[in-house]
């Protein structure tokens, strides 16, 4: 089920398959009640947020999100996921008004993001880290029983790519380029 629901992988950890809450962790030691769908820490505001994105829409009985914890200094992942589902991305894929250093969204289509902004309903908890306060903010979530929305949405299902092996020892350094999703490419020899 957890392949199914929550193909792109990452650092999460899956609860209830059918729990209406995912629950996103920045700078904070927090577990929450079993009966979430999922939870884990939001790092970037590029990758980390496409993974969350993908994941959740994934699992049509996610209805909310709840993004809580101290936010994470220069990235400000936190808000810029916020930012994406209250405004979106703009024509070069940067999410609007997203206050972290590099907000892009270059992994999922439009339709994924739309996805994203219809089916969940953001619990901004930024800054907060009482797990009392926390906990009554996902049951308050769960009490509202809400259907599912429909059938499960797979953004992109990523699969890691296959290297070539380069036999050329020969300044092999000026030969790679490694761009920013960390996967090598050869330069023209």
């Amino acid at each position: 089920m957890t392949e199914e629901y929550y193909p792109w992988g990452g650092e999460f950890t899956p609860c209830a398959p059918h729990g209406c809450v995912a629950v996103v962790l920045l700078n904070i030691q927090y577990t929450p009640p079993a009966s979430v769908a999922v939870y884990g820490p939001l790092k970037t505001e590029n990758i980390g947020i496409e993974k969350i994105v993908a994941n959740t829409i994934s699992n049509p009985h996610i209805r909310y999100v709840v993004v809580c914890g101290e936010e994470i200094r220069g990235h400000r992942s936190g808000a810029s996921l916020l930012a994406l589902h209250q405004q979106g991305i703009d024509t070069n894929h940067r999410i609007t008004n997203a206050p972290g250093a590099i907000p892009y969204i270059e992994n999922l289509n439009d339709e994924a993001i739309k996805r994203f902004q219809a089916q969940l309903t953001m619990v901004d908890l930024l800054g907060t880290t009482e797990k009392d306060t926390i906990d009554a903010a996902i049951k308050e979530c769960e009490q509202q029983s809400p259907s599912s929305f429909g059938e499960p949405y797979i953004a992109i299902r990523l699969k890691p790519e296959t290297m070539e092996k380069v036999t050329d020892k020969r300044a092999l350094h000026s030969k790679i380029v490694i761009d920013y999703l960390g996967r090598v490419t050869k330069r023209g020899m």
